[in-house]
C-alpha cells in the first residue's frame, strides 16, 4: 500500500464534491457565479486526484491501493474502507473526467442554479463512492445516493420529449419511471447482498476480507447459485440490462445534457461494476451456472437496442438506446470470464463513457441553440455549428467503432475474446457494430449536413477556449487511449486476472457445475 499520506489523495477525490455541496448549502441563491466555481473547483480537484492516482498507481504491486480504513459500527464490521485497483482506478479516472467536463456544460443551467449544483454534485460523490468503497455497506449506500439526485435533476431542470409538436412523454414521467426501475432493481439486490453477508459467517462486509475468505472457503454452491442472479438482475436493471431497459432511453432523453452525460457515461456502469466486483469475485460458481444465460440476454442489448435507435428522431432518444445496445458489450466481456473479454468489459466502461459524454454534451448544445432536438426539423448545421459538428462526426466515428478511437480496441477485445465460447454472440455482435454506423451517420447527416432549416433560429458555434473546453478534454481522452490502449489495459488487467484465477479454482474444485448450461449456449 502506498505511504500514509497519499491515502488521503482518493479521500479528497470522493469528498471535494460532498464537501462543494454542503458548502453550496450556505451560499446566497443570487451568487450564480460563486455557485459554479465552487463547483468547478470541487470537481477540478477531483479530477487532479484521479489523475494522481492513475499515474503514480503501483502497477508492481497491484491490488488495492490508496486504502483508507476507519471503522464505523465494529459489531457489524462495517467500515468506512476505501481503496482502488486497476479497474476502480479506471472507472474513477473515466468519473472524474465526466463530472468535470459535466459541471462545464452546466454553465447552461439558469434556473434555480444553486439547487442544481448541490443535486449534481451530491449524485457525482455518490459515483465515486461506489467506485472507490471497499465496504459493501457503503458501496451500495453510494449507490443509492447516486440514484436519488436522479429524480429532482430530471424532475426540475429536464425537458418534455416531443414529437411533431406533440408531448412523446414528460420529464415527470421519465424521472418517475427511472426511479421506480432503479428501485426496484436496488431492493433486489440488497436482498441478495444480505443473504450473502449472512451465509458468510464472517459478520463483516469488508469486501476485501470476503475476498480472502471466499478465495480460501467459498461459499456453498447451492448458495452462489441463488443469490448470484438476485445480484445480477438487481443491479443489472441500471447496467442496463434487457428486458429492464426501458427506463434508461426516457432517462437520457429527459434529462439536462450534463446529467444525461452523468447518467449514460457513468451512471449505467455502476450496474456492470457491481456485478463484475460483488457478483462474478465472490461467487465463481454462481458466475460459472448463470453467465452463459446473461451472454444471451446481451445480445438482445446489442441488436434490439440498435434496431430501436435507428427508428428514433429524437437525438437524445437515438443517443440513449444506442448506449443500451452498447452496454450489451460490456455484459458480453464479463460473460466470457477470460483476461481478453474482461479487459474489454472494463475499457468499453471507460470508452463509452467519454463517447456517450461528447455525444449527449453535443446534442445539448444544438438543443440550446435550435430548441429542437426532432431530426426531421434539423440540418445543414455545420455552416453555423463548425466546431460542433467536428465533434459530432468524431463522436460518431467513436460510437461505430473506428479504427483510432478506445471504442475501436474495446469492443474488438470483446467479440475476441467471446469467440471462442459465444461463437453466435460474437458473431452478432459484429452485426451490432454496422447498425451502430447507420444510425450513427443517419444522426450526423440530418444533423449537420443536408437542406438547412431556415425556420430554425441562428445557432451558435461554441467559440471560446472555456465552451470548447469539455468537447476538446473528452475528444482527447478518447483519440489519446484509442492511439495507445497498452497503459490502460495493463492497468485494468492486473485486476482481471485475479478474477479469472478464482474462476480457474471453483472449476477445478467442481469441474461439472455449470457446463451443461455453457454447452446449452
Amino acid at each position: 500500500m502506498p505511504p500514509l499520506s497519499s491515502s488521503w489523495i482518493l479521500a479528497l477525490v470522493l469528498l471535494a464534491p460532498a464537501a462543494a455541496a454542503l458548502l453550496l448549502c450556505v451560499v446566497p441563491a443570487a451568487q450564480a457565479v460563486w455557485v459554479r466555481r465552487i463547483a468547478v473547483l470541487a470537481t477540478g480537484a477531483s479530477l487532479a486526484g484521479a489523475l494522481t492516482i492513475f499515474f503514480h498507481y503501483n502497477r508492481a504491486l497491484a491490488g488495492y491501493q490508496y486504502e483508507m480504513l476507519v471503522p464505523w459500527i465494529s459489531s457489524l464490521g462495517i467500515s468506512f474502507h476505501l481503496g482502488v485497483d486497476g479497474i476502480g482506478t479506471t472507472l474513477v479516472l473515466l468519473h472524474a473526467l465526466c463530472a468535470f467536463c459535466g459541471v462545464l456544460i452546466s454553465y447552461a443551467i439558469t434556473d434555480r442554479v444553486k439547487e442544481y449544483y448541490i443535486f449534481y454534485l451530491v449524485l457525482i460523490t455518490g459515483v465515486f463512492g461506489v467506485f472507490t468503497s471497499l465496504d459493501v455497506f457503503f458501496i451500495y449506500f453510494f449507490y443509492e445516493m447516486a440514484v436519488i439526485p436522479m429524480y429532482p435533476l430530471i424532475g426540475i431542470w429536464g425537458s418534455d420529449v416531443k414529437e411533431h409538436g406533440m408531448v412523446r412523454f414528460s420529464k415527470e414521467y421519465a424521472a418517475m419511471k427511472l426511479t421506480i426501475y432503479l428501485t426496484a432493481g436496488a431492493v433486489l439486490a440488497l436482498v441478495g447482498l444480505l443473504w450473502l453477508y449472512a451465509s458468510s459467517g464472517l459478520q463483516t462486509s469488508d469486501l476485501v476480507a470476503l475476498e480472502h475468505h471466499f478465495s480460501l472457503t467459498p461459499l456453498a454452491p447451492h448458495l452462489q447459485r441463488m443469490i448470484f442472479p438476485l445480484l445480477v438482475i438487481g443491479f443489472g436493471v441500471i447496467a442496463p440490462m434487457w428486458p429492464f431497459h426501458s427506463w434508461s432511453p426516457i432517462g437520457h432523453a429527459a434529462a439536462p445534457s450534463a446529467v444525461s452525460m452523468l447518467h449514460a457515461g457513468v451512471l449505467m456502469k455502476l450496474g456492470s461494476y457491481a456485478i463484475l466486483r460483488l457478483a462474478v469475485s465472490l461467487m465463481p460458481d454462481g458466475a460459472r451456472l448463470w453467465l452463459p444465460w446473461l451472454a444471451g440476454l446481451c445480445v438482445m442489448n446489442i441488436i434490439y437496442g440498435g434496431l430501436v435507435a435507428m427508428a428514433q428522431k429524437d437525438l437524445k432518444l437515438i443517443i440513449g438506446y444506442s448506449s443500451s445496445s452498447h452496454m450489451g458489450y460490456v455484459l458480453l466481456g464479463i460473460a466470457v470470464l477470460t483476461p481478453v473479454g474482461l479487459n474489454g468489459a472494463v475499457l468499453l466502461m471507460f470508452a463509452h463513457g467519454l463517447m456517450t459524454a461528447l455525444a449527449f454534451a453535443l446534442v445539448g448544445h444544438v438543443y440550446d441553440q435550435t430548441h429542437t432536438r426532432y431530426l426531421p426539423e434539423l440540418g445543414g448545421l455545420a455552416k453555423s455549428l463548425p466546431f460542433i459538428a467536428t465533434c459530432g462526426v468524431i463522436a460518431a466515428m467513436a460510437s461505430s467503432g473506428l479504427p483510432g478511437f478506445a471504442n475501436f480496441v474495446a469492443e474488438l477485445l470483446v467479440i475476441v475474446g467471446a469467440w471462442d465460447q459465444y461463437r453466435l454472440q460474437a458473431v452478432l455482435a459484429v452485426l451490432g457494430v454496422v447498425i451502430t454506423s447507420v444510425y450513427m451517420l443517419r444522426l450526423v447527416r440530418g444533423t449537420f449536413f443536408g437542406q438547412a432549416n431556415e425556420s430554425l433560429p441562428h445557432a451558435r458555434d461554441a467559440t471560446t477556449p472555456f465552451a470548447r473546453l469539455p468537447y476538446l478534454i473528452l475528444t482527447g481522452a478518447l483519440l489519446a487511449v484509442g492511439c495507445w490502449p497498452k497503459p490502460l489495459i495493463s492497468l485494468i488487467d492486473l485486476s482481471t486476472r485475479p478474477i479469472i484465477a478464482r474462476i480457474a479454482r471453483a472449476q477445478a474444485a467442481a469441474p461439472g457445475v455449470g457446463s451443461t448450461w455453457r454447452e446449452s449456449y
